[in-house]
């Protein structure tokens, strides 16, 4: 005799998976990617990679850049938090989908606790759409952590969830093996695909933008680009009349 709906069974399938690894670029690339400041980074790809602000630095060790290994919990709960410890690799940063964009979560999915594991584990760091517990106790640690704030409400251990499966964290849309980057002025992520081809354009764009932001602090500038889009854009100036619109064809 049945005793309880279908609705309250877990089922094995989207939403309740692992997947153990995802391939990964060279090192190398990292260690060339995390020259640039996040904002370059972001202009670099045409500012539509860097998470919602309301994702911040709350700890001391305030940057990192790493694979991304990719976590989507149920509001409240970090079953899979707990278990991503055992998937992965030094260098990794985690990044969790807690739902906190949305204001779906009052629980902490990440505490003192798993902070002191993931050093055991020489994880680089974490990032949390969601809220996190313990901050004296991991600011102790000087692991990187991001988040959008802490609670002392802590997390149920039950599931359902994911591990290494696409996620939407700060609204941008992250796949495992992607990189991100984090310092105080925000977080990017860069798609796998394109990690060598930006590390190459920014290295090129190095040279230049230095030798721009000398000028500037020696007062060597103009603003002649600005009226040049301006121009372009038709924007009026000094009370010039409004020109006519031309008829429409027939």
């Amino acid at each position: 005799m049945t005793t309880s709906p279908d609705s309250a069974d877990l089922l094995p399938g989207p939403g309740f998976r692992i997947c153990s690894g995802f391939q990964r670029l060279d090192p190398k690339l990292l260690h060339q990617l995390a020259a640039f400041d996040t904002p370059t980074i972001s202009d670099a790809l045409n500012r539509l990679y860097a998470l919602d602000s309301g994702i911040q630095c709350l700890t001391e060790v305030e940057r990192m850049c790493g694979f991304v290994c990719t976590v989507h919990v149920y509001p409240g709960d970090n079953l899979m938090v707990h278990k991503v410890l055992d998937i992965v690799r030094p260098g990794d940063v985690v990044m969790i989908n807690a739902h906190g964009g949305g204001g779906a979560s009052i629980n902490a999915v990440l505490g003192d606790i798993i902070c002191t594991k993931a050093l055991h584990r020489g994880i680089a760091g974490f990032v949390v759409d969601g809220l996190i517990r313990d901050l004296p106790g991991i600011l102790d640690l000087g692991i990187p952590v991001f988040a959008r704030g802490t609670t002392a409400v802590g997390p149920l251990h039950r599931g359902p969830g994911e591990i290494n499966f696409p996620i939407a964290c700060g609204g941008v849309v992250t796949h495992p093996g992607d990189v991100v980057v984090a310092d105080r002025a925000g977080i990017v992520v860069v798609p796998q695909l394109f990690v060598q081809s930006l590390v190459t354009r920014l290295q090129q764009r190095t040279d230049k933008s230095k030798a721009y932001r000398e000028a500037v602090t020696r007062g060597e500038f103009t603003n002649d680009w600005v009226d040049t889009v301006l121009h372009r854009t038709g924007c009026l100036m000094d009370g010039e009349p409004v020109p006519e619109e031309e008829e429409a064809s027939p």
